[in-house]
């Protein structure tokens, strides 16, 4: 297949992709409740035939392009999910749902993979393996929609798979990639310590959770600090401090602190919980307080494969020139295509599509986030050109099979 014939099957479905998005984001559906959503991604994926359409979950979708000869399958994954936000921009396509918003680019991922779905599916007889697109809920929320399907069977037989992120904090036009960690594991704490309230005029007579959790806070950045590798890396935010009534005299007998735990090393991430509940339990005790601590792992590091990753650089830089590509440092956010990337050899990518010129400055999850819409021809690109380099539409074998 040459790559005029694509450019003009990817000009074709250009505007199509654009509305696909606008319609996405005026009708955003928060994790696990997609239902709209997969729905109208399972109607346009049916309109554009050859392909073979599933529900593995009750929002999500799955939909195989089936090449007329064997050879490698590659999976090709788009999250669909919305966040809980009042959106602040005055779009004409601007959230119609109160509360609700795409604040995170999942409606631009969604309509990428529709735009490479429709190119793909009228490629079917130059395609040596299988396509399988990944239209996938609950990216937001743990414990995630990547888990749920991957047990469901979503990648089984999957050779290499490729996800695409749009970053307003990366200019249109440059696509970002990283070898090995990409996102950080991402978990959770909430720590309790009880003690004993009273009056803030005989503070002898309490034991004071406040000036405890105070005492807590402090002392877990000693683990960032001088507990942890220097060379590793580790975040521990506490992220809130619950306590009292309201009252300006009374000291509680309860405070309630919770937090996020960010490392890229699981042995980083285990040493940082077990030190973590010692300084709990130390500081609590030496006071005379009684504390719980639950600490609960959630999305694991998304590591990028080498090969796959190679293989991806190489088809950027074909296309787009080596000033397309961008080396990414890892990103301390989470991303739960780690449940994908766990199983098959996958690459993360970081599609450009911020642009201070036209005020797309804002970041992810921002009431007025948003993304150049320019960048959505790129995605789509993305996914067919690497779609094509695995299935050897393009050099007449596969080129990057695991």
């Amino acid at each position: 297949m040459n790559r005029e014939s694509v450019r003009a099957l990817l000009d074709s479905v250009a505007d199509d992709v654009i509305q696909w998005r606008r319609h996405l984001h005026k009708h955003p559906e928060l994790s696990f409740q997609e239902e709209k959503t997969a729905q109208f991604v399972y109607d346009r994926l049916q309109s554009f035939g050859n392909l073979e359409l599933s529900r593995p979950t009750k929002t999500s979708v799955v939909a195989r392009l089936v090449g007329a000869q064997p050879g490698p399958v590659i999976g090709l994954r788009a999250d669909m999910d919305a966040l809980a936000i009042q959106e602040e921009n005055d779009f004409p396509f601007a959230s119609a749902v109160p509360g609700v918003m795409h604040a995170c680019g999942h409606d631009g991922h969604t309509a990428m993979l529709l735009g490479a779905a429709n190119v793909l599916s009228r490629l079917q007889d130059q395609i040596r393996g299988e396509v399988r697109f990944i239209f996938q809920h609950a990216e937001e929320m743990h414990p995630g929609g990547a888990r749920e399907m991957v047990e469901a069977g979503v990648a089984e037989g999957v050779d290499a798979m490729l996800a695409i992120h749009l970053m307003s904090s990366v200019p249109v036009g440059k696509i970002g990639l990283a070898y090995g960690p990409v996102t950080a594991n991402s978990d959770r704490f909430d720590i309790t310590i009880q003690g004993r309230g009273g009056h803030a005029s005989t503070p002898h007579s309490a034991i004071d959770p406040v000036a405890i959790g105070a005492q807590v806070i402090a002392n877990l950045q000693q683990i960032v600090s001088r507990n942890t590798d220097p060379l590793e890396q580790l975040v521990i935010s506490v992220t809130n401090f619950h306590g009292g009534t309201g009252a300006y005299n009374v000291i509680p007998d309860k405070a309630e602190l919770r937090g996020s735990v960010r490392s890229f090393s699981q042995a980083v991430r285990e040493a940082a919980a077990k030190r973590m509940e010692q300084i709990v339990k130390g500081i609590a005790e030496a006071h005379g307080a009684a504390y719980s601590f639950d600490y609960r792992y959630g999305y694991a590091s998304v590591v990028n494969d080498e090969q796959v990753t190679r293989a991806v650089e190489e088809l950027i830089v074909e296309e787009w020139g080596e000033q397309a590509l961008l080396r990414m440092p890892p990103m301390m956010g989470g991303e739960d295509f780690s449940a994908f990337a766990a199983r098959v050899p996958s690459c993360y990518i970081c599609l450009g599509a911020g642009n201070a010129e036209k005020g797309i400055v804002y970041p992810h999850h921002h009431p007025r986030f948003t993304v150049d819409e320019d960048a959505l021809r790129d995605g789509v690109a993305l996914f067919v050109r690497g779609a094509l380099k695995w299935t050897g539409a393009e050099t007449g074998q596969p080129t990057a099979s695991t």
